[in-house]
């Protein structure tokens, strides 16, 4: 029932055109919107319908997770932006549907994070990867069901650096097993 109120709000926030030929763009998951404009002022504007078109049908905007980041070459100050006794506060970078964005368009954060992760599952399992009972080739195989999926999760479109992760990894599964 809400996913179809918020789409009947983005409906009427007139999202007609291309992304090449319009001013701004609304893209809704669950209750996370992203608005992406290419002026502040179209900005502004849409937030404001959004803010009184969901008043209408009761849903409340939450101030607090409400953010906006801004994508310039040239740094601006970073000030937060008051919209219709609103205080959005801008920020380098936020999470939206598990991936990092951030104002530089790079992933290199992102690819750290999926990294730590591995990390992170390679040290939960340590003691199966330690373990003398189990073979190199058992321990291969766990590597690829256990920690190598936390890493490649959702990256079909982008371009892992594995050449540092995944050789620190098995340097550690094969000089564990021959002691």
């Amino acid at each position: 029932m809400f996913s179809i109120v918020i789409d009947n709000v983005l409906k009427q926030l007139d999202p007609t055109g291309n992304i090449s030929t319009r001013l701004k763009q609304c893209s809704a998951y669950a209750d996370d919107i992203l608005i992406t404009t290419r002026t502040m002022h179209c900005l502004v504007d849409t937030f404001q319908k959004l803010t009184e078109i969901s008043a209408q049908v009761g849903v409340n905007i939450n101030e607090h997770k409400t953010k906006y980041l801004r994508r310039k070459k040239k740094q601006h100050k970073t000030d937060g932006i008051d919209i219709v006794q609103t205080q959005l506060e801008q920020v380098k970078s936020f999470k939206y549907l598990g991936s990092i964005v951030n104002r530089n368009n790079s992933i290199e954060e992102e690819i750290k994070g999926r990294i730590s992760l591995g990390n992170r599952a390679f040290h939960a399992n340590q003691d199966l990867f330690q373990s003398k009972l189990l073979t190199t080739k058992s321990k291969l195989r766990m590597y690829q069901t256990l920690v190598r999926p936390v890493v490649t999760y959702a990256c079909e479109t982008l371009i892992l650096n594995t050449r540092k992760f995944q050789p620190y990894i098995l340097r550690k599964i094969k000089t564990r097993n021959s002691c």
